[in-house]
């Protein structure tokens, strides 16, 4: 079953500290080819990681709307059979999403303490860890897109330097479970028939499917994100450039638009009930 919408999101995340975020941006646009807009939260300036659950359930309940993130909904669990091997946690995504939320009372659903605190060995951080490659463990669907040639993704398990996604996919998990009550989460919930889904996906991949070489996924002038839009049969975007964090959601929603609707992304083949139980999937990726 192909799930169908009206609306699509992209929300280009950020684990930072602190309660707004320069990082955080949030696109939307309709079935059609109208260029995607930005969305501003409540009476304007940086989005908080709250704000933006809030404003989910709302959209949600709005219209069926397909929301996509862009980091990772679990850590790798198939390959060594446990999320933080060898320390009491849950076994599945959901579950795993709660205990997050019980163990962290960082700021505006913040998680850096989890990992610099209280699983504390199971991240890299700097030579003083040991050897980096020790840490480098990475779930089915990260493999399997390395394998296709797609590029190596970041580790949950590395939280350092500038492309690691270890903070923002663990204030990631306290935002999924905050709304997963009101809004399903594929794979770990079937697609509904109807009514809105969330799902993760990598901004590079839309990039991509858009033509932007690997090296070059960042859009930072307005000609490369309209031809950009142009690939993925959008319209282009009006107005003032937006920053990278805003071109990224802006072609990734338009991207998403037009992927939704193919059959084969919702069901790749290497995906069975235990990766879908357990260490989700990045939609985009068969």
């Amino acid at each position: 079953m192909t799930p169908r919408f009206v609306r699509y999101a992209v929300i280009d995340w950020s684990g930072a500290k602190g309660s707004r975020h320069k990082g955080i941006a949030v696109a939307l646009c309709e079935a059609g080819d109208a260029a995607p807009r930005l969305q501003h939260p409540d009476g304007g300036g940086l989005w908080s990681r709250s704000a933006v659950a809030d404003w989910l359930v709302h959209a949600a309940a709005e219209a069926p709307t397909l929301f996509g993130f862009d980091f990772s909904f679990a850590p790798p669990y198939v390959a060594r059979q446990g999320y933080l091997p060898g320390d009491e946690v849950p076994v599945t995504g959901p579950a795993f999403w709660a205990y997050v939320e019980s163990i962290c009372a960082d700021e505006d659903l913040g998680a850096a303490s989890l990992l610099e605190r209280t699983h504390r060995r199971h991240f890299y951080f700097g030579k003083a860890d040991g050897i980096k490659a020790d840490y480098m463990h990475n779930r089915a669907c990260e493999a399997h897109y390395n394998a296709q040639g797609g590029g190596k993704p970041s580790t949950v398990y590395d939280a350092i330097g500038a492309a690691q996604v270890a903070k923002a996919s663990f204030s990631g998990m306290r935002l999924l479970h905050r709304v997963h009550p009101h809004v399903p989460i594929w794979p770990f919930d079937p697609p509904p028939e109807s009514g809105s889904l969330i799902v993760e996906i990598y901004t590079s991949i839309a990039a991509r499917a858009a033509g932007r070489p690997r090296g070059r996924a960042k859009m930072r002038d307005l000609p490369a994100l309209n031809d950009a839009l142009l690939a993925v049969e959008s319209q282009p975007h009006e107005g003032l450039p937006p920053d990278d964090h805003g071109a990224d959601a802006i072609l990734t929603a338009a991207w998403l638009r037009r992927m939704a609707p193919r059959p084969g992304l919702w069901n790749p083949a290497p995906l069975d009930r235990k990766i879908a139980a357990t260490e989700g999937w990045t939609f985009g990726i068969i």
